[in-house]
């Protein structure tokens, strides 16, 4: 058997002797600062990070911030409309998210519990046509009423459109923003009851 050349033994035990540590790789791996690399945090889902830009208005914010345990003095409401009129604006907006097959329409009484607002009215669209349509039409079905002050937010591709109609707030909202914000569970309990307050049109004003 013809044995290896001297050189050769040599040069193959300084290459094994060269080979850097397992530990070494796992540093390499940490970089220069020697901390681990930092994992990316996942991307919220979308309807949350739809709803997420949503509250960019006040209007938005104090609904989702849901009612006060008491009334605050400093800010009471001015005057609040007639049960008559309100009815009647209230009949007005059923009748009009009704026509635009709005879901779930319901009516909440937001008498001494919020300042902004005597009544809420929350309903469902399926889809951004849907709720733009809702908007669109509830807003001149207002201004034939008489209520010539109607503000809309969040119109054209939202989760969660809020249309101002002065004393009653409407929110339209996409089925799983409406379930992210529970606005009915959180305005709609009594404080010491529990209870659901639902508003229905009085038989004077019907």
């Amino acid at each position: 058997m013809i044995g290896r050349p001297a050189s050769a033994c040599a040069a193959r035990r300084e290459t094994i002797a060269r080979k850097p540590p397992a530990e070494s790789a796992s540093k390499a791996a940490r970089g220069a600062t020697g901390e681990p690399p930092k994992r990316r945090s996942p991307k919220p889902p979308a309807v949350l990070s739809e709803a997420a830009k949503a509250l960019g208005t006040p209007r938005k914010k104090a609904a989702a911030a849901g009612p006060r345990p008491q009334a605050t003095p400093s800010e009471p409401r001015e005057a609040p409309a007639e049960p008559s009129q309100l009815d009647r604006v209230q009949a007005v907006i059923v009748e009009s998210l009704e026509a635009d097959k709005g879901e779930d329409i319901v009516t909440l009484d937001l008498a001494g519990r919020a300042s902004f607002a005597d009544r809420m009215i929350i309903a469902t669209g399926l889809a951004d046509r849907q709720i733009t349509a809702m908007a669109t039409h509830l807003e001149e079905s207002l201004h034939k009423a008489g209520v010539k002050r109607v503000l809309i937010e969040g119109a054209g591709g939202s989760d969660w459109v809020l249309i101002d109609a002065g004393d009653i707030i409407v929110h339209l909202f996409k089925p799983e923003a409406r379930t992210l914000y529970a606005l009915e569970r959180m305005w709609g309990a009594e404080l010491d009851e529990g209870e659901p307050v639902l508003v229905t049109p009085s038989a004077e004003s019907a």
